[in-house]
């Protein structure tokens, strides 16, 4: 797998190769990543990247031709061998963007069993639409905020796909009782305690210290439950139209109901 980003500042993302999983990622070769600057690729003594937008206005906004030379780079540079069978040129062309689709687990999923993509990441006022129109296969949002530029959300993306990799996390099966994760039916994990069992009068939760395992699963099943319904009642939703919802899942949604009423 192999990521190629796209980005007038690679300078931000050493802190991210370097340090806890990400570097066991990135080090292993279990992800590759290039940086690739397009100041490298703009023409004239200043190698200008950007320019006033036509129209007027605030700002200024990158010139598609820097991006483009750049983008024919790293298509070269991704060109497999004459031997190899797989054609690792057709990884689509990511832009991250407020009006792209917000990324969500089951796109962090396929990603984490792709063979990459180039993630282009925008700064000023956005990128010369003809570029976005001629090479973007697709655009991605974080949510409904705006950031200064698209490295934050590419690192957010690379974090993500990184730590599903096999061979990352210390416990190969952490991450499936991640939050929106498949194996608790997309819903939102329960709360989690540690030593001492009890810290500033509030006790553990008797349940987690029973030793009863159908009881604790029982337990935090029902947390689950109960969290989601109060922050995130679409994804109760979606679990009960998938059919994922028992009887004893349904008592725990009434309950939660009951304790929600005036």
């Amino acid at each position: 797998m192999r990521f190629d980003v796209i980005t007038l500042f690679p300078e931000l993302f050493a802190p991210f190769l370097e340090a806890g999983i990400n570097r066991r990622a990135f080090s292993s070769g279990l992800v590759e990543l290039k940086l690739w600057n397009p100041r490298d690729f703009a023409e004239g003594n200043y190698r200008r990247v950007d320019d006033r937008p036509f129209g007027g206005g605030p700002g200024m906004v990158m010139m598609a031709e820097p991006l483009l030379r750049c983008l024919q780079a790293i298509r070269s540079d991704r060109e497999p061998d004459h031997d190899e069978a797989a054609d690792s040129t057709s990884v689509p062309v990511v832009l991250f963007s407020p009006i792209g689709e917000v990324l969500r687990h089951d796109a962090v999923e396929r990603w984490s069993q792709s063979a990459g993509a180039i993630l282009v990441c925008g700064r000023y006022e956005g990128i010369d639409q003809r570029f976005i129109d001629s090479h973007v296969d697709m655009q991605i949002s974080l949510g409904d905020f705006v950031l200064s530029g698209g490295e934050i959300a590419a690192i957010a993306l690379l974090d993500a796909v990184a730590r599903l990799q096999p061979g990352v996390l210390n416990d190969e099966g952490s991450h499936q009782f991640d939050s929106f994760n498949p194996a608790l039916d997309g819903m939102l994990d329960c709360p989690h305690y540690t030593r001492p069992e009890v810290w500033n009068d509030q006790a553990v939760p008797a349940a987690l210290l029973s030793g009863h395992h159908a009881q604790i699963e029982r337990w935090r099943r029902d947390r689950r439950i109960e969290i989601t319904a109060r922050h995130r009642p679409d994804l109760i939703d979606a679990a009960r139209a998938a059919g994922h919802l028992g009887k004893a899942d349904e008592a725990a949604l009434a309950s939660v109901k009951t304790l929600a009423a005036p």
